[in-house]
């Protein structure tokens, strides 16, 4: 493992891997971006890198379900929680399971060079100045044949949120904004479709499909609207729905882009 020293997230772990995903809205991503990946994904044993994966909400169901996964995350205290999480897991899921402590702009290094059928990296570019590094990286650990999914900020809905939450001033700036302060008290970057569809093409993987995360949850949450969760699974088959077809996950606050690596 890699000494990863600056845990700027150590203050949010707590947060983001107890709360954020015990939340109606925390299964609704977890859901979606599951049946989003199924579409795409070889069947298990494949191997699968989570580039960023946190306390592998996303990651450890596919191990469950019988792929080989190595969660990589900078993050100590968030590798705490997986660590945590993992504990929980049958036997057989957790051995399929390897935690490396290293960041994303590292990756290749970090796993030795080795290459991967899916790499996975969900919400993680926006915490960076910029994608086109961790994206280079994600081509670079992508095997002939396999996909890299990349989950982050809609750059075209940024307006939303503010509007919602009737901060109209910083509404009418979002319009040409790419960063604001996320629901975790974290700086966030967005991203467009079009520019992340470059920038994976420039690491010789080409973007199959582009999906929406989180709309209408989103949406009613901003605006002080109580999910009840008894109606989880109703809203996560909707948002799903949704995430495919247009105009709707153009309006989404996330997107997920998945592409698939060519040949040697």
């Amino acid at each position: 493992m890699a000494v990863v020293n600056d845990d700027v997230f150590a203050a949010v772990a707590d947060k983001f891997a107890d709360e954020a995903y015990a939340s109606v809205k925390g299964y609704v991503r977890t859901y979606v971006m599951h049946h989003q990946l199924l579409e795409h994904l070889s069947p298990p044993p494949a191997t699968v890198l989570d580039v960023g994966g946190g306390a592998g909400h996303q990651s450890f169901p596919l191990a469950e379900a019988g792929y080989e996964v190595t969660l990589l995350d900078p993050s100590e205290a968030m590798l705490a929680k997986a660590r945590q999480r993992l504990e929980r897991l049958p036997d057989e899921a957790r051995r399929r399971v390897t935690l490396v402590a290293a960041a994303g702009e590292n990756a290749v290094g970090a796993v030795d060079g080795r290459r991967f059928d899916a790499v996975l990296c969900h919400g993680v570019l926006g915490y960076l100045d910029e994608s086109a590094p961790l994206v280079e990286q994600l081509c670079r650990c992508t095997a002939a044949d396999g996909i890299v999914s990349v989950m982050t900020g809609n750059a075209r809905a940024g307006a939303v949120r503010p509007a919602l939450e009737q901060r109209w001033d910083d509404a009418m700036a979002a319009f040409d904004a790419r960063t604001e302060i996320g629901v975790l008290g974290v700086t966030g970057r967005a991203d467009t479709v079009e520019e992340l569809s470059e920038l994976v093409r420039g690491g010789g993987v080409e973007p199959l499909r582009w999906y929406g995360v989180w709309l209408f949850v989103d949406w009613l949450g901003f605006a002080g609207v109580d999910l009840d969760p008894g109606d989880a699974r109703k809203v996560a088959a909707l948002e799903l729905e949704a995430g495919r077809r247009d105009p709707y996950r153009q309006l989404s606050r996330v997107f997920h882009l998945v592409g698939r690596r060519g040949p040697d």
